[in-house]
């Protein structure tokens, strides 16, 4: 059975301030875990007035003390942008505080621009030593061996499960390699995602951490009680996606009746290349396209994006979404399904130093 699972944009809306971003997010984890999603992330972006999970650790943590047993986590920690150690200490507080319930995406791109690149102190060349960084992660978060100098406090032993995130073959590959569990950043770039998955599943290695490829895809659904109402829902993240090849990113902006005013005909080509693979409509709309995703890409788990302007709306449309995948995917539940499957196989690695 395939899973279900949230990523949230933490959106700060013409409505709201980032405060009530961070609170609805919260909220939604709270209701998300009684419908039976089995994970919610949010991601890493800087310098985005529209997103208010820059510093996503603490927000995770918000969200993990909202809720009771959904697993929390980073879909995803951009790991270029971070020393692995200090990834390590916030994971592994993180995994003390809500044991049982964290979990690590990490990605190899920067998550903004390279004049806020450089505001990090980073380079572009950072990106060049991920996957030694993702080693170095895993051990820093495994036993401390006994001559092991230095340990990440609290973290070693933790054993945080950690994902492989990507938009090409790059990430697939080493999710394989690595024996890692793999998610695929379709809602957005859904160009590779037949190819990467292949990739990865042939290049799939057995590892402490897991025995089996598992697959992750992320898609933009969005629900409501016709085709008519979701469509106009739907409108809000088209037209933050016009505003992006803009280069005018700002604020969630509430729904229009006619995209064809808001964008030209070059933009909407742009746009829905990105947004091809979004499933928009009622119910039985939402089961359809579920149903056919899940056949193609034979998905171990869906990650939803639900980019809805009014946060009840946005509650109603994972709600309506959970109901539709019913007998489709599994119900967590606790949330841990297949998350708690690899768990009892995390690995046992050390780091001498």
């Amino acid at each position: 059975m395939t899973a279900l699972s949230i990523l949230d944009l933490v959106r700060v809306t013409e409505d709201t301030d980032a405060r009530g971003a961070l609170d609805n997010a919260r909220d939604l984890a709270a209701h998300a875990e009684t419908w039976g999603y089995q994970r919610f992330w949010v991601a890493e972006h800087h310098n985005m007035i529209g997103i208010a999970s820059a510093a996503t650790s603490i927000v995770i943590a918000h969200i993990a003390a909202g809720s009771k047993t959904i697993r929390v986590g980073a879909g995803g920690i951009m790991l270029p942008n971070h020393s692995p150690y200090v990834i390590a200490e916030q994971f592994g507080t993180l995994e003390r505080l809500f044991p049982g319930r964290i979990d690590l995406g990490l990605g190899r791109a920067p998550g903004t621009d390279q004049m806020t690149l450089r505001a990090l102190r980073r380079t572009n060349e950072a990106s060049e030593s991920f996957p030694q960084d993702v080693q170095e992660l895993q051990a820093f978060l495994a036993p401390a061996g006994p001559n092991q100098r230095i340990q990440a406090v609290p973290a070693a032993g933790t054993n945080v499960p950690l994902w492989i995130l990507g938009s090409s073959n790059f990430g697939a590959m080493l999710a394989g390699e690595l024996g890692l569990p793999y998610a695929f950043a379709s809602h957005f770039a859904p160009e590779m995602l037949m190819q990467a998955l292949q990739i990865y599943r042939m290049r799939f290695k057995p590892s402490e951490q897991l025995a089996k490829p598992h697959a992750m895809v992320g898609v933009n659904i969005i629900a409501a009680e016709t085709d008519a109402e979701a469509k106009r829902l739907a409108t809000t993240q088209q037209m933050s996606f016009t505003n992006m090849f803009r280069g005018t990113r700002g604020l969630s902006q509430p729904p229009i009746d006619d995209i064809e005013t808001y964008w030209s005909p070059m933009e909407k080509a742009q746009a829905m290349q990105m947004l091809r693979r979004t499933i928009v409509g009622s119910e039985a709309t939402v089961r359809a396209g579920i149903e056919a995703l899940v056949a193609e890409t034979e998905a171990d788990e869906l990650m939803i994006v639900s980019d809805v302007f009014d946060h009840k709306a946005r509650l109603r449309s994972y709600e309506m979404i959970a109901a539709a995948a019913k007998g489709l995917v599994s119900n967590a539940g606790n949330g841990s399904g297949q998350a708690g499957a690899f768990e009892e196989r995390r690995y046992a690695a050390a780091l001498t130093l």
